[in-house]
């Protein structure tokens, strides 16, 4: 990019990465959301989930402890807060362990992280490993992706709820959550990618920033499909449905 960008058509450009780029288009999701994945494969799903969700709070205290305006720092610890809550067994990360524990997974055996696949576990590292080690706004402009998730939770709860007997509202309550936290998030992060990407590079940057964290999403999709749908490679040490 050369071309400095007004805040309007950064924003288009930012949500044209979501509309060629976010997991939802991903076949692992249409599978999940159509009814068409066996007991084991959301098993499978839901606990590789889980480390992506117990690390988003590790993410944002690095974006965190790098904001030098008290100001800022008020509004993104309550991304923390939501996931972690305030107290034992509140917030996103315990909403998502009564999910694991609805599908028959032991709590130990999730948390313990043992049967990750390995895909998994390097591509939410790396997005830790992102946040740590680029700017403060392609930090901020990564989490992005909140843009276009209330879509994707709605069809994910509608059609879970339609098509999985073994779920319910409960067991799925960590995304009626997301509907009204993830679109607030989104709205403060958009703001502050707009006001601060004051040059061509700046924008460019950002842009990259949120076409790597869909990344992130879609490869973690991927490792799923190709270990528990087709051709369902087996991975040493890796969790394996009983079904299978």
């Amino acid at each position: 990019m050369t071309t400095l960008l007004s805040p309007t058509e950064l924003e288009g450009r930012l949500r044209d990465v979501g509309k060629r780029r976010y997991h939802s288009l991903h076949p692992f999701h249409r599978l999940l959301h159509g009814g068409k994945l066996s007991f084991g494969q959301i098993q499978a799903w839901a606990l590789n989930r889980y480390y992506y969700q117990a690390m988003i709070p590790v993410k944002d205290s690095s974006i965190l402890a790098r904001m030098e305006e008290a100001e800022l720092r008020r509004v993104w610890r309550q991304r923390i807060i939501d996931h972690d809550g305030d107290h034992e067994g509140e917030g996103g990360i315990a909403r998502w362990l009564v999910l694991t524990d609805s599908l028959g997974l032991d709590r130990h055996y999730v948390t313990s992280l043992s049967g990750l696949l390995p895909a998994t576990r390097f591509a939410v590292d790396a997005y830790v490993h992102f946040v740590r080690e680029k700017s403060l706004l392609e930090a901020i402009a990564s989490s992005l992706t909140e843009m276009f998730s209330p879509g994707i939770i709605g069809e994910r709860v509608a059609g879970m709820l339609k098509n999985y007997d073994f779920v319910s509202k409960e067991t799925l309550a960590y995304f009626d959550k997301r509907l009204t936290q993830a679109p607030r998030d989104a709205d403060f992060a958009l703001d502050y990618v707009k006001q601060h990407a004051r040059t061509p590079e700046q924008q460019e940057a950002a842009i990259r920033a949120l076409e790597f964290k869909c990344d992130v999403l879609w490869v973690q999709l991927d490792a799923l499909y190709f270990a528990y749908v087709e051709p369902k490679m087996a991975y040493p040490g890796a969790f394996v449905p009983k079904e299978a």
